[in-house]
């Protein structure tokens, strides 16, 4: 139980200091602030474009923060960060879809940025969260198109929302670096920084996660919900992800029975495709939406 919460706290409570798992030489990861602070961009984003301080509930009672950059247009994106990372670090991508002229909401997902919340929810819960922002969206804009664009933990986030029931008003998925479910990751990352066993150290630490944040590794997780997605779904990975393992890629890929396209980055680590893949990474970005959005 005291290896279990351990675990949890080391890697679910946003509270507590994340450098033990960012620091591991052997994942070769770095957190999304970190890759945008190397990127450039013509201009910063956040600070010379209007946006709207927005906010909704959660199912559970949560405040929940995200940044709104409204356009003359039907079109939406929402754009999610990853893991321990927060909105504001998705200047790159939201500067593109605006440019594309798209209104980008850009939520922090519950327990980042400035949302409520003490832990991580690995994409799960923050599916719920996408949803309800899908929710308001269409609530203000009845004609709204809206496609979902995520990285690293935040592809796991709209894979997940994917397989749910949504309304006709989402068009598309686009995931970069996303993993297959919560235990496939903590499991892989068990071994790579402690080699240990998943049994019994994870199977403790899902038991404490069920206590204090409500929810389990075993519920659902990406690779399932692809598998039920009606909408099409991009997957792209860089083939040097270390800490999302490419392999997962695949495995995704392959579970997904809706229409599907993939990119695989040469050279990428974890979340550094777009880094990379430069402007060809946009490029197949837009054709994939111009192909499915209607």
């Amino acid at each position: 139980m005291i290896a279990g919460n351990y675990l949890y706290n080391l890697a679910l409570n946003n509270r507590k200091d994340k450098s033990a798992i960012f620091s591991n030489p052997k994942t070769n990861n770095e957190s999304e602030i970190d890759v945008e602070k190397k990127l450039v961009i013509e201009d910063d984003f956040f600070e010379t474009t209007t946006y709207q301080d927005v906010e909704i509930e959660s199912h559970d009672g949560l405040k929940l923060h995200g940044y709104e950059f409204n356009r003359d247009s039907h079109d939406y994106a929402i754009v999610v960060h990853g893991y321990t990372s927060k909105g504001k670090s998705m200047k790159q991508s939201a500067c593109h879809f605006y440019r594309q002229g798209y209104n980008v909401l850009v939520p922090d997902l519950r327990g980042h940025g400035l949302s409520d919340g003490d832990y991580i929810a690995m994409g799960w819960l923050d599916r719920l969260d996408v949803m309800g922002w899908i929710n308001y969206l269409i609530a203000k804009d009845p004609l709204a198109k809206i496609i979902l664009y995520g990285v690293s933990m935040g592809a796991a986030t709209v894979m997940n929302v994917a397989g749910e029931e949504l309304p006709a008003n989402v068009m598309l998925v686009i995931e970069d670096c996303g993993f297959t479910s919560a235990w496939d990751m903590f499991s892989y990352q068990l071994d790579e920084m402690f080699s240990l066993p998943s049994h019994p150290f994870l199977d403790v630490a899902n038991i404490v996660t069920q206590v204090r944040a409500g929810y389990s590794f075993g519920e659902g997780g990406a690779i399932e919900q692809v598998k039920k997605s009606k909408i099409p779904i991009m997957f792209i990975h860089g083939d040097k992800d270390k800490f999302v393992p490419f392999e997962m890629h695949d495995k995704l890929y392959t579970a997904a029975t809706c229409p599907k396209e993939k990119l695989v980055v040469t050279g990428a680590g974890h979340a550094q495709s777009a880094k990379v893949g430069g402007q060809n990474y946009w490029d197949a970005i837009d054709n994939f939406i111009n192909k499915y959005r209607g």
